[in-house]
């Protein structure tokens, strides 16, 4: 009796077991392809450069961000999506702010509009001209600034205007889901570290089905660059994630640098004409994909430089070598 009970017990053991490894396997190799796909796709968003092309059509990105305390961070998303490979960056920041970004680089088209009592006027009729809008890098928490970008987000969503949303932008977004949710397509990008991540979706998430669930509940056209030691890019159906690269130096501002590189690369992903295995939904994650894998090459050659007084602008400057050795067709 006792050895007719046990043999089947360890018979369905051994089915769940079986059952569970397959299952483990089919989803390891799953997102290996979709790896290996997002590498050989992002190798080939760069849109040539050739005569019959003119200003603006690599990319006209606007950034929203820049207040009287924080200065640098827009300035590293803006010079980031510009040394990708952006044609024109435009930054929307308050007053003080702006002869402070002005002076650090005459590449940027700064707009000190965030603070005027005709903001929004002032600022739409730019919007149409611009192909990705990042809110977010050095924006402050200013009750006003915040009635600024509510509506600004409300006219983006009217124009299904894509959107990238990261640091105080994701603040407000978390405070208020609705300016996000249902987002028409192409849709919205987050970039959240840990923390802000946890506030976004709520603690008791973690495991990759209730995190793609979470992320439904906002919408399907909604993405996530879950920011870490190991990068987390995440849709409503699947979960990518890039590892290697990157030191054990964590200096500020390269999220923002993340950032601008994403704005650029979400520009070119909705520009792209892509292959035939690539569904129109992975657009986002292709964009993240290549924004994570930039921005860890560069912080690892700028460590192998500067060691640990390596700064965010260290590994700006190598930007154009990490794309020309990553990202460029030779």
């Amino acid at each position: 009796m006792i050895s007719s009970f046990i043999v089947p017990r360890r018979a369905i053991f051994a089915s769940t077991t079986i059952k569970g490894n397959l299952n483990f396997l089919a989803k390891f190799f799953s997102a290996k392809m979709d790896e290996l796909s997002f590498a050989y796709t992002s190798k080939r968003l760069a849109p040539p450069l050739d005569d019959s092309r003119h200003k603006g059509q690599a990319g006209r990105i606007g950034v929203f961000g820049g207040s009287l305390e924080y200065t640098g961070a827009p300035y590293f998303a803006a010079i980031s999506s510009l040394k990708v490979g952006a044609d024109l960056v435009h930054v929307f920041c308050s007053r003080e702010a702006g002869p402070v970004i002005k002076s650090y680089s005459p590449e940027l088209i700064v707009h000190p509009l965030l603070d005027d009592k005709e903001a929004v006027k002032k600022i739409r009729p730019w919007l149409e001209r611009l192909h990705v809008i990042l809110i977010g890098p050095g924006l402050g928490r200013e009750p006003s600034t915040f009635d600024v970008i509510r509506e600004i987000i409300g006219i983006c969503r009217g124009d299904k205007k894509p959107l990238v949303i990261d640091a105080d932008g994701l603040f407000l977004v978390t405070q208020e889901r609705d300016l996000i949710k249902d987002y028409p397509a192409p849709g919205v990008i987050l970039t959240p570290n840990a923390a802000e991540y946890a506030r976004l979706v709520g603690e008791e998430k973690g495991t990759e089905k209730n995190d793609n669930k979470a992320i439904l509940a906002l919408g399907n056209t909604i993405t996530i660059l879950r920011k870490g030691a190991e990068d987390q890019i995440m849709d409503y159906a699947k979960t990518i994630k890039v590892v290697g690269g990157g030191s054990g130096r964590r200096c500020g501002g390269q999220g923002d640098l993340l950032a601008g590189a994403l704005a650029t690369f979400y520009t070119w992903t909705l520009q792209h004409s892509m292959e035939p295995d690539v569904l129109h939904d992975d657009r986002a994650m292709i964009a993240c994909f290549a924004a994570c894998r930039l921005t860890r090459e560069c912080n690892s050659r700028g460590f192998l430089k500067k060691g640990r007084g390596m700064v965010c602008s260290d590994m700006i400057e190598e930007i154009p070598y990490v794309f020309r050795d990553q990202f460029e067709l030779h």
